[in-house]
């Protein structure tokens, strides 16, 4: 096959002394038996996308190895410097339970410390949100996480955080990323000095449980705690770190881990994908929770931000909540308790992103406080704490299972969540309900809203183009009518617009730019489509709604709008 001329000069490159003999011998390998593998792993830079770095493991510039790694390290290492200069400079860094993830987190350390600057290493695997908590409690300059989170098993990835505790957001992203792309590889200092390697383990971890206890923590009765049966699933992560350790302080006593998930593994191999977002990771959690007659159940994904959460409906059957679902019974919780507590005086605000549900919006205004509603992802809930330090911060969230309570982590936690989830739980048993009439409740006082995702892979640069070419013509040949209602609205965030389709004006989005499309119709439905930062996939999020104005109208209704999303779908040729 015909290989471009500018992909056989990066292979040229690596095959240079400035790499190891094992690498130079890896790509030998594939230029005579695998030429497509090697173009694949040349063809292009691995980008930062919402979550950070992703990639598969591997030789090449397209892929997580020690080099592309040891020179995102380099360049941070050198902005650190020129952000923060005279001051002594220190980084936290953490790992999951991925192949590759301890040594490429050692060789993270390694460049750090070669630059002169101190490192504080977990001795073991550790929570995504642990390392966000890790960095502010230490008082680091930067922060860096190994995870690809529910990625498949063959990939790792690269996760930056700031000061604040958050991921890289504008400008330090755009300005790190060019100083990276300006390095050479020969310019990476892999050379460790040893004595700027601190390891970390029990005494960060003891802090990281106490904050959380009590910060999702709301007077649940001790008894209300003994009585909710709790079934736990850490589908082989890093969570197993944490969440016992944190029910057991917070005083729940009936938690039982899915034995055959417990132990951590990176080749996830009782399930097809370690994201609780797929109904299938739960399956050894239903089964235990069916014969223990447990309450809820908990899975989280491998480095612990996602959360799934299995609830008893009011036909005793367990069923799955989906991300919107969690992330409003959990926001309407603590805004009922700030309520409570005196504490909502109209300086307060709640987070959420412009995939995830309008119900949000709803329950900011009928509490009277804010709902900031940024791009996908927690890196701009949590730029929203950084920017609005006048404000305080309740709790937000987004669809895709990530939930945050609170300020101590400044990314998504399925740590906190859990324990949130079961102070809910265990007040709603108490009282003779449970989360799923709790959330019944609210579709009565803030309207039923239910929302779908379709998400469509398509691999390799044939798919990434398929991808580019799919939004291009949803944005040069905009749908006028969807299931008889008119798109009213269409809001281009790549183009930084939103139109108005009846009356032809356009008004400019504040919002930062990123290729994302949403179709407004004129009964309230709402209808996005983007393709994923991290996954070589597009989604399309659909939500819609209808007021009810009892318990007893729920089933009808349901069928209403599901039959609402299926023609929807029909008609925009996506099944």
């Amino acid at each position: 096959m015909h290989i471009e001329q500018a992909i056989l000069d990066k292979v040229n490159e690596w095959l240079t002394p400035t790499f190891d003999v094992d690498t130079q011998n890896q790509i030998k390998e594939m230029m005579t038996t695998s030429p497509k593998n090697l173009e694949e792993s040349f063809y292009k830079n691995l980008e930062f996308g919402t979550g950070g770095m992703r990639g598969i493991m591997g030789v090449g510039t397209n892929r997580i190895n020690k080099y592309t790694l040891g020179k995102n390290t380099q360049g941070i290492s050198d902005y650190l410097k020129k952000s923060f200069p005279g001051e002594a400079l220190k980084v936290v860094i953490a790992y999951d339970c991925r192949h590759n993830s301890d040594t490429l987190g050692k060789v993270v350390a390694d460049v750090f410390s070669a630059n002169g600057i101190k490192v504080y290493l977990f001795s073991e695997m550790r929570p995504t949100p642990e390392l966000s908590f890790a960095l502010k409690h230490l008082k680091c300059h930067a922060g860096i996480v190994l995870t690809a989170s529910h990625n498949p098993p063959e990939y790792n990835g690269y996760k930056v955080y700031w000061q604040d505790g958050g991921q890289l957001v504008p400008p330090q992203d755009e300005e790190i990323i060019q100083v990276i792309e300006d390095l050479k590889y020969s310019e990476i200092k892999f050379e460790a000095n040893n004595s700027l390697i601190e390891y970390i383990d029990t005494e960060i971890d003891n802090a990281f449980v106490d904050s959380t206890v009590a910060n999702a923590s709301f007077n649940t009765s001790a008894n209300a705690k003994a009585n909710l049966k709790i079934v736990y699933t850490s589908l082989h992560g890093t969570s197993i770190k944490s969440v016992p350790s944190v029910l057991a302080k917070a005083g729940y006593t009936d938690v039982n881990i899915v034995p055959e998930q417990a132990e951590p593994n990176g080749d996830f191999p009782t399930v097809v994908s370690p994201n609780p977002e797929e109904p299938e990771a739960l399956t050894m959690a239903l089964a235990l929770a069916e014969k223990l007659h447990a309450d809820i159940i908990f899975g989280t994904d491998p480095d612990s931000d996602r959360l799934g959460v299995a609830v008893r409906d009011n036909n005793n059957k367990m069923i799955l909540l989906n991300g919107n679902q969690t992330m409003v019974v959990m926001t309407n919780y603590l805004l009922e308790q700030w309520k409570k507590a005196n504490r909502l005086n109209g300086k307060q605000f709640i987070g959420s992103t412009i995939v995830s549900t309008p119900m949000m919006l709803e329950l900011a205004s009928a509490y009277g406080v804010e709902c900031k509603v940024g791009l996908t992802g927690f890196k701009w809930i949590a730029k929203f704490i950084k920017d609005f330090p006048e404000l305080q911060f309740i709790g937000g969230g987004e669809e895709s299972f990530g939930y945050m309570v609170g300020d101590a982590v400044r990314d998504k936690d399925a740590v906190g969540a859990i324990l949130l989830m079961c102070e809910i739980a265990a007040q709603a048993k108490e009282n003779n309900s449970s989360v799923y009439q709790y959330l019944q409740q609210m579709y009565v006082d803030y309207g039923f809203y239910k929302e779908y995702l379709i998400s469509i892979t398509k691999k390799g640069i044939e798919g990434a183009n398929e991808i580019k070419q799919m939004m291009i013509d949803m944005r040069d040949n905009p749908v006028a009518e969807i299931n008889g209602q008119r798109v009213i609205m269409v809001e281009d965030y790549q183009n930084s617009t939103a139109k108005n389709l009846l009356s032809g004006e356009t008004e400019s989005l504040s919002i930062p730019k990123s290729d994302v499309l949403i179709y407004y119709l004129e009964d309230g439905s709402k209808i996005c489509a983007r393709p994923s930062g991290t996954e070589p996939k597009i989604k399309f999020y659909f939500s819609v709604n209808t007021a009810i104005e009892n318990l007893e109208e729920i089933p009808v209704a349901e069928a209403y709008l599901d039959q609402k999303i299926t023609t929807i779908i029909s008609e925009m040729q996506l099944n």
